[in-house]
């Protein structure tokens, strides 16, 4: 992928975000990911057999992701080149998701604006997996800016990098990954050995974007204030609390986020109605407010311009 590839994807994506009218290759694998899912219990029975199809599955469907890609990449450039560009524009626009996170956010935001904190909880189920039925309106805000700093990582930076390393071919393969991680990468009875190697292999994947989405937020804290001892807080809380997170990549960007705003994230949360206790992240201040909700949208936007920016020096470099 050139530059000017990286780039045309990345107004895309601020333009047009992700129209649910138009075929999308994440909602594609989604459907896949739900069929295997549904009929592969029908032939494995034990749970040996199930971490067996679920390791084919995880290394399956990424393969095939980026073995189709590559294929109608190359079949378009056969026709013409400007076409080969054009579809690999496009299929590289479609593993970000910077525009598609904004436009939640503000939903979240605006609801909450006009005092309608149902609104708000119902806003903010489209973008978290936890129970939103309850939430108080600092709880809503604590789970905005919790997904708007894990999204950062792997709606924005992860899929820049990938881009960056291996074209849309390689970007749509994560998104693979990631798709089946948030799917079936959960640990409770029906998930635990079909989705663990998904799992793991999310993590792998993610473990150097997530970092680097740390260090772009502490950037972003400084840059979009122009109070430059936020990045020094951002960057010590990244290094004290990045691993008080069950996921070895997620709390990074959270950790960042909580000292970029001087606020603590993590604690309890409820899915399915059962509670559970995470660790605390950053330092108690006050209390979380929409404010905290606009302070990370600004540094979301300011750290993806940082990812984009390095993404596409190191396609000048190499």
């Amino acid at each position: 992928m050139t530059g000017v590839e990286l780039a045309l994807a990345a107004v895309l994506d601020v333009a047009a975000g992700d129209p649910r009218w138009l075929p999308h290759p994440v909602r594609g694998m989604g459907a896949i990911i739900a069929w295997v899912d549904h009929h592969i219990r029908r032939f494995c029975h034990s749970d040996q057999a199930l971490q067996i199809a679920g390791t084919i599955l995880a290394l399956g469907l990424p393969a095939a992701v980026f073995a189709a890609a590559t294929w109608v990449i190359a079949q378009a450039r056969v026709i013409d080149p400007l076409l080969g560009q054009a579809v690999s524009v496009g299929l590289a626009y479609t593993t970000l998701a910077g525009r598609d996170l904004f436009d939640h956010v503000q939903r979240v935001l605006q609801a909450l604006a006009a005092g309608n904190l149902t609104g708000a909880r119902e806003a903010v189920a489209m973008i978290v997996g936890r129970d939103s039925a309850g939430l108080t309106e600092a709880e809503v805000a604590r789970a905005t800016v919790e997904t708007i700093a894990e999204s950062t990582s792997d709606g924005i930076i992860a899929p820049l990098v990938y881009l960056s390393l291996g074209g849309a071919p390689l970007a749509l393969a994560y998104k693979a990954v990631n798709t089946l991680d948030s799917m079936i990468g959960h640990r409770d009875e029906r998930y635990e050995h079909v989705g663990w190697a998904s799992a793991r292999l999310d993590d792998l994947m993610n473990w150097v974007p997530a970092r680097l989405a740390g260090g772009f937020i502490a950037l972003a804290a400084g840059l979009s204030t122009g109070q430059w001892h936020r990045i020094h807080e951002s960057w010590y809380m990244l290094h004290r609390d990045g691993d008080k997170h069950a996921s070895p990549n997620s709390g990074r960007p959270e950790a960042a986020m909580a000292g970029a705003l001087g606020v603590q994230l993590g604690g309890r949360n409820y899915y399915d109605g059962v509670a559970h206790e995470g660790e605390l992240i950053g330092d108690a201040g006050t209390a979380l407010t929409p404010g905290h909700i606009d302070q990370a949208t600004r540094i979301m936007v300011i750290a993806a311009g940082l990812g984009l920016f390095f993404a596409l020096l190191s396609l000048w470099v190499s």
